[in-house]
């Protein structure tokens, strides 16, 4: 009998052990979800190595839509992402009823107007042709970016992420304004008057950012975040990515590769 008992006791030891070992495994690696553009870049290139540096493992699976990360981390399959701002977190939870929050806001880069047609802002006239995205978080962003200069007037709206045509209060210059996919505004460049585009749609097309005419004024619905599960917000492998981003390394590392102040870099939050 005690030899059986012995040997029971040494099978739920090796069993814990085994667990034990598997949990560290796990733990020890971080699934991003990458989408091309800027943010999942400057995670590879900058955070990355620092949380290499701690013995993490990163493992990256690319996806082409934001959409289908998104849905890939509520279900699991990828533990972080960090291509979406907050506006748009918040409308595909609510579409979705998933339960994605912002482990920490992150640096972003401005949606801004370009032209090819005109070296300025000043040459806007009655029925200059304007592109903007058509999908809502950056919609909205480019009105509000139309309204900074002065073409437009919105009605006053509580909530800057929800910002639509139908809110244009007064367009004393009849602009046409036509709504186009994101992913296609760079490429009309020459159709139009003046195109709003968002950074990560610029930085994948190689616009160059000196080109930009004007800027947006980013309010915090519209910073970049890195967005988890909700339950997965106090585990080890998650606070490590938020002190990454809070790190002196990645600070330095903005200060050297924040050139013409590409990036807007958010006030740490705790």
């Amino acid at each position: 009998m005690k030899l059986i008992k012995y040997f029971l006791i040494l099978i739920v030891t090796c069993l814990a052990l085994v667990a034990c070992q598997q949990e560290q495994s796990s733990t020890k690696q971080i699934v991003i979800g990458t989408s091309p553009g800027p943010y999942s870049q400057l995670f590879l290139d900058a955070i990355k190595p620092i949380l290499e540096k701690q013995g993490y493992q990163i493992k990256q699976i690319d996806f082409s839509d934001l959409m289908q990360a998104d849905i890939a981390l509520q279900q699991g399959s990828v533990d972080i992402n960090v291509d979406q701002h907050t506006a748009y977190m918040d409308a595909f939870n609510q579409n979705k009823k998933a339960n994605l929050v912002a482990l920490t806001h992150i640096p972003t880069v401005p949606t801004a107007i370009y032209s090819k047609r005109h070296t300025n802002l000043q040459a806007i006239k009655n029925g200059s042709a304007i592109a903007v995205p058509n999908d809502p978080a950056n919609a909205a962003r480019a009105y509000r970016l139309l309204a900074k200069a002065g073409w437009i007037t919105l009605s006053p709206l509580s909530n800057p992420g929800m910002i639509s045509k139908n809110d244009i209060k007064s367009n004393p210059y009849k602009l046409n304004i036509t709504e186009l996919d994101p992913g296609n505004i760079p490429r009309t460049l020459s159709d139009f008057d003046y195109s709003v585009i968002p950074g990560s749609r610029a930085y994948a097309a190689k616009i160059n950012p000196d080109l930009a005419l004007l800027q947006e004024d980013i309010v915090p619905a519209f910073e970049l975040v890195v967005a988890v599960r909700s339950d997965n917000v106090q585990k080890p492998w998650a606070q490590a990515v938020k002190a990454a981003y809070n790190s002196n390394d990645f600070k330095q590392y903005m200060q050297t590769h924040n050139t013409k102040h590409y990036w807007y870099i958010p006030e740490e939050k705790n």
